[in-house]
């Protein structure tokens, strides 16, 4: 069974950057696909990024394309989410999940106008 621990959330200023870190025990992760959704309040949870098991092939919902980069380090059994120029509306709790069905329980971001 695969856990998987989000860490990085926070209050952020608009404009600023937050790396989230997704930290998995259990087994490995290096044969899974994994990625990153988020729900802001009163919203449906949705697609952010996800990448690919070498972690040469990433996607990215539109809305964060060119702002979020998403990274993967094996040997570490980790997944990153590097959030750049952040805006008020990317206030949200961030998932990390893999497409195996595991999921965290979420890191929250804040960001301040």
């Amino acid at each position: 069974q695969v856990q998987l621990v989000e860490s990085g959330g926070g209050w952020v200023q608009a404009g600023g950057s937050r790396r989230l870190s997704c930290a998995a025990s259990g087994r490995t992760v290096s044969n899974y696909v994994m990625g990153w959704c988020r729900q802001a309040p009163g919203k449906e949870r949705e697609f952010v990024a996800e990448i690919s098991l070498s972690g040469g092939i990433p996607s990215y919902d539109d809305s964060v394309k060119g702002q979020f980069t998403i990274s993967r380090a094996n040997a570490k059994n980790t997944v990153y989410l590097q959030m750049n120029c952040l805006k008020p509306e990317d206030t949200a709790v961030y998932y990390c999940y893999t497409l195996r069905g595991n999921a965290g329980q979420g890191t929250q971001v804040a960001v301040s106008s």
